[in-house]
């Protein structure tokens, strides 16, 4: 089974996601619904992170690719890599002005305001909750994948929206 990942426009990004409930923490469909999150992560070489509704599940569900865990202080190596009903605890007052793009909203990127720091409290697939505090661009991925939990979009805030300059070999399929 190919897992599509759904594009602006699509009703279910602009949704609010649906609550995990209790009984369906370790279930069957729970983890298939991790798994095809991680299947449609995967096809994308620029995929960082990717919330249920990119693949039309209205569930407040996030994963991170563990292509970035560890590979930078920002990115810890104990950081989680399923966050299920995250809330966001506490943002810092410190905002940056930082570069975005979309899996969802392809080819546009633009810059968002985001907190320098947030903390953040999830439940993995067995239902155990855990806090993250993190910084720079692990804090700008928890913002932007709870954003999609709640239908907004990068572009929707976003200043100097533009395309990313296509490649040769995009140009040569043009043709």
């Amino acid at each position: 089974m190919t897992v599509n990942i759904i594009q602006e426009g699509h009703a279910t990004l602009r949704a609010t996601a649906k609550e995990v409930q209790k009984n369906e923490f370790d279930s069957e469909q729970l983890h298939k619904d991790i798994a095809h999150m991680y299947e449609a992560l995967y096809t994308q070489d620029d995929g960082v992170a990717i919330a249920a509704p990119q693949i039309d599940i209205s569930r407040r569900i996030f994963v991170i690719s563990e292509k970035i865990i560890g590979k930078s202080d920002e990115v810890p190596a104990d950081t989680p890599t399923v966050y299920i009903n995250p809330v966001i605890l506490a943002t810092s007052n410190d905002k940056k002005k930082m570069s975005e793009g979309c899996l969802s909203v392809r080819p546009l990127y633009g810059k968002v305001k985001r907190a320098s720091r947030i903390h953040i409290r999830a439940h993995d697939a067995q239902g155990t909750m855990f806090e993250v505090e993190a910084k720079g661009f692990l804090a700008q991925i928890f913002q932007h994948e709870n954003d999609h939990l709640n239908g907004v979009l990068f572009i929707d805030t976003a200043t100097d929206i533009h395309e990313l300059v296509s490649t040769k070999k995009d140009k040569d399929s043009e043709k």
